[in-house]
This record gives C-alpha cells, structure tokens and sequence, in this order.
C-alpha cells in the first residue's frame, strides 16, 4: 500500500528505499511497544529486569511502539530528504489496517477481552468467567474504520500532515471509550494505560487538524 501511494504521489523512493522503510519501522514498532510495555508495568519490570528482553513472554503497548514509528518515519524522510509528512500521511493508511488484523489475532488468542457482559454477543474466552465483551473485534471495527476514512481521503487535495493527524485523533478519541469495556487494571487517575496516553492523542490530533485547517 506505501509503495503504491508513494507512487501516486510521485515521491522519490526506490525499491531499496522501502525495504529500508520496512525493517527500520519494523524494529522501530518492536522496540518501542515493548518499552511502552515496560514503562507501564515498571513494578514488575524493575525487580525482574532480565524479564524485558522476554519478548516471547508477551508484551506489547501500542502507544509506545507507534512513537517509535514517529521517530523510525521522521529519521528516514531527513535521511531520504523528504518532508516528514509525506511519509506520514500515506504510512498511518496501511498502519491502521495492520492495527486491525492485530486485533483479530488478539481474539484468535483469547487476549486483552472484555469485561463481564450479558448482550447476545458475548464471548466465553477459554480460562475467564462468565461471557465478556469482545473488545478486541470492537478494536478492530474501529481500525477497519479509520482505514477506509483514510483511504478515501488520500487522494484529495488536503494540507500536509492532514491525514497524520486525523489517524491521531481518531485513533485517540475512539479508543479511549472502547478502553471503559477492557479487563484491564486501572493505571493512573482512574483510568488504564490506553486512555491515559489516547486522550493527548486526541487532543494533540485535534488541536493539529485545526491548525492546519485554520491556515
């Protein structure tokens, strides 16, 4: 999908180009969705430290590995000497698609459901009381969603960094609701890890969209 965006868009990649955008983004999305993992569990982390190269123990926070794809999408377009956004705005299309079918593999593995629920469409997860919200599907409907909004906003006449900044906040904005229906445990001030990172998501997104408009 980059590869034929950036074409459309006539930037100057080659083939080699983006096999280097796949594996610098690839250890970038490892890296630092493993170090958001860490940071949010920092309790167990600190007295087990050996435990955080464990990644086959499980691990992953999305906030923290979609900065390191900021970061990974920021050093590649200096080096390419490309403007920031004109990676951004066409990477965050496949992002959010990928991000889906994340979400799907997380219900396939019984991970990351829902609290307790008595709607027809509950799900009875092997090993969990009772029937539960399959949040990971409302994810994934939410990811699906952004994808189309996005794609059917790529190829018109929008400022730099538009679609940047509206995957940000609707990504942002989304989740924090979903995060109300998660099993998880609260993080700081009442509320989990997702929602305290989504709403500066969601306020940053937001307040960008309207800069750029504003201009």
């Amino acid at each position: 999908i980059i590869r034929h965006l950036a074409k459309k868009r006539q930037l100057p990649l080659s083939s080699r180009d983006f096999d280097e955008l796949l594996i610098l983004g690839t250890v970038a999305v490892v890296v630092g969705a493993r170090l958001g993992h860490v940071v949010s569990s920092w309790g167990y982390y600190s007295a087990n430290p050996g435990q955080i190269i464990a990644l086959w123990n499980g691990g992953m926070a999305f906030h923290g590995g979609f900065i390191g794809l900021v970061v990974a999408g920021y050093l590649f377009a200096k080096r390419k000497k490309l403007a920031f956004y004109d990676i951004a705005d066409i990477a965050v299309i496949p992002v959010a698609l990928a991000l889906a079918f994340g979400r799907i593999a997380n219900f396939i593995n019984g991970e990351f459901y829902g609290t307790p629920t008595s709607l027809p469409w509950g799900v009875k997860f092997q090993g969990v009381e009772g029937f539960r919200h399959p949040v990971q599907i409302y994810e994934a409907i939410k990811n699906f969603f952004i994808f189309v909004v996005l794609w059917q906003l790529w190829d018109r006449k929008l400022p730099k960094g538009a679609l940047f900044w509206l995957f940000v906040f609707l990504y942002g904005s989304i989740r924090f609701f979903l995060e109300f229906v998660k099993d998880i445990p609260d993080y700081a001030f009442g509320m989990s890890w997702g929602q305290f990172w989504s709403i500066p998501m969601a306020v940053v997104g937001g307040y960008m969209l309207w800069k750029l408009y504003s201009k």
